[in-house]
């Protein structure tokens, strides 16, 4: 990447009031602004909703930038300059023409070549009606680049998601169709393809000849606050685990590819998903796990469980917790269970990824009756960020004993203050047309056809909810299902950097 690119665009939000718009996208275009990586020639169109004028938006703007930064910058007012704002009715052709004419003239204003993002930061029923609006008035009619940029979740299912992308597709091609996984934008997420395949000592490892098993888990503390509507139609395994969790497996069983572009990583992460087997109905109970939480203690707080939160079914079966033995049918990962684990109102914060390596075939310390620890490579994504080596050494005065030690590099210091947000590094990387991190069609019609025979399963098999309380590790099934193979979870826990 050129650090000294400066792409330029009109940049529309859709949802420009909301939540995603204010905590994310206008800090993470600020901090592009100011440091560099954005040139002068860009305009941003809020849309929403609520009747505000460009003044009002514009102190939203600064509001938003202000909250997130640690240092108010002093081109916060020439930042927000560049903002407009449209009141808007997505089913309305009339709005969508004066949004065109609007767009036309900060185009010729601002210098921006007719180069358009069109940014989807609203609810996903309406993602279609304003794809196929804006190919239908005029505003993907333009001389340079257009893109659109959608959240999740793209469909509840297979089915719907096909359905909405044939809209989608009425008016940009795949090319230009830029779908978000925030977990794809991270730091250390980005870095596994860098572990991989820069480093000597683990690429020639990687695979079923000395892992033994590979663990990713994502757990919050956060229960589903104001979020109940939603997530009683969605649950954790289409909210976390058809995107971000198998997105990750995919990165981390890949082949290298050819080169490191688009086309060739994206080829790489199809493989993965086509060869994980598919779970039938028969053997879903036996590959997966699901729970519910109670209520528990957080924080020496006690807290709620999911059926008392604000509207969710009493007697609710949505799952706010999944555990899964992926198996992956290829010749390199033939016999390798990836085991991921996904919940709420856990005991602690961590996004994390264990790889196992295989035990050495001979213990030479069995007469000290010594049971060596295996070798763990640790990727921790967030909170902290950097990587721990788990090796076995000799200590000062431990005569001939080993020692489990750990040689750790965490993110947290000089390097961590300028690690871009997630948001900030996927905004660049669209306006620049790299979609490396994005998720393509392919990845996202296999995902939703791996987890649509488990959900359909659970849909109709009633569980014993709740099966875990608030502040705790998950339902002890979990434990069993790591269990069968002689394998356990590794405690969910921050990064610890030890010298050694």
């Amino acid at each position: 990447m050129r650090q000294n690119e400066q792409p330029s665009a009109l940049i529309m939000i859709f949802g420009a009031t909301g939540d995603l718009a204010n905590r994310k996208l206008f800090p993470s275009l600020y901090r592009l602004f100011e440091k560099g990586n954005l040139s002068e020639n860009f305009a941003v169109i809020g849309v929403a909703r609520r009747p505000l004028s460009n003044e009002q938006f514009q102190e939203n703007v600064k509001k938003s930038v202000q909250s997130a930064a640690s240092n108010e910058g002093e081109n916060i007012d020439e930042f927000a300059s560049h903002f407009y704002y449209h009141s808007h009715d997505v089913t309305d052709t009339n709005s969508y023409v004066f949004l065109r004419d609007m767009a036309a003239k900060l185009d010729e204003q601002y210098k921006t070549m007719g180069n358009r993002i069109f940014y989807l930061a609203m609810a996903p029923e309406f993602f279609g009606t304003i794809a196929i609006h804006l190919n239908e008035d005029g505003l993907t009619n333009v001389a340079g680049f257009k893109r659109l940029v959608i959240e999740k979740p793209f469909g509840h299912d297979l089915k719907s998601a096909k359905a909405l992308n044939n809209q989608i597709r009425t008016a940009f091609s795949e090319d230009e169709i830029y779908r978000i996984d925030h977990y794809l934008g991270k730091e250390m997420v980005r870095n596994i393809e860098v572990i991989r395949f820069a480093n000597a000592i683990f690429e020639p490892l990687w695979n079923n000849r000395y892992i033994s098993n590979i663990q990713v888990t994502s757990s919050e503390t956060l229960g589903v606050e104001e979020r109940g509507r939603y997530y009683e139609n969605s649950g954790a395994l289409r909210d976390m685990v058809q995107n971000h969790m198998l997105q990750m497996v995919a990165l981390l069983a890949m082949e290298p590819p050819i080169k490191l572009n688009t086309e060739e990583i994206r080829s790489e992460k199809v493989k993965v998903l086509r060869a994980m087997r598919t779970i039938k109905d028969d053997k879903v109970d036996k590959y997966f796990v699901r729970g519910q939480y109670g209520e528990g203690l957080i924080n020496d707080q006690k807290v709620s469980g999911y059926r008392e939160e604000q509207m969710v079914d009493p007697q609710s079966n949505t799952e706010t917790f999944v555990a899964g033995k992926l198996l992956i049918d290829n010749f390199r990962w033939a016999g390798v269970p990836f085991y991921i684990r996904t919940g709420k109102r856990m005991k602690s914060k961590s996004t994390k990824i264990v790889i196992q390596f295989k035990d050495i075939p001979m213990n030479l310390y069995y007469k000290t009756e010594q049971t060596l620890n295996p070798n763990l490579l640790v990727i921790h994504i967030q909170p902290e960020e950097g990587i721990t080596l788990h090796l076995n050494a000799q200590k000062t005065g431990n005569h001939m004993n080993a020692t489990p030690v750990k040689l750790s590099y965490a993110n947290t210091g000089i390097d961590g203050i300028n690690t871009p947000e997630a948001y900030e590094k996927l905004l660049y990387d669209c306006m620049r047309g790299d979609a490396t991190n994005f998720t393509h069609w392919d990845e996202v019609a296999l995902s939703w056809s791996f987890v649509d025979n488990i959900s359909q399963f659970w849909q109709k098999t009633p569980a014993q909810f709740p099966n875990y309380e608030s502040g705790s590790a998950g339902p002890k099934e979990s434990d069993v299902l790591l269990a069968r193979d002689g394998f356990y979870w590794w405690p969910i826990g921050d990064l610890e950097v030890e010298n050694c």
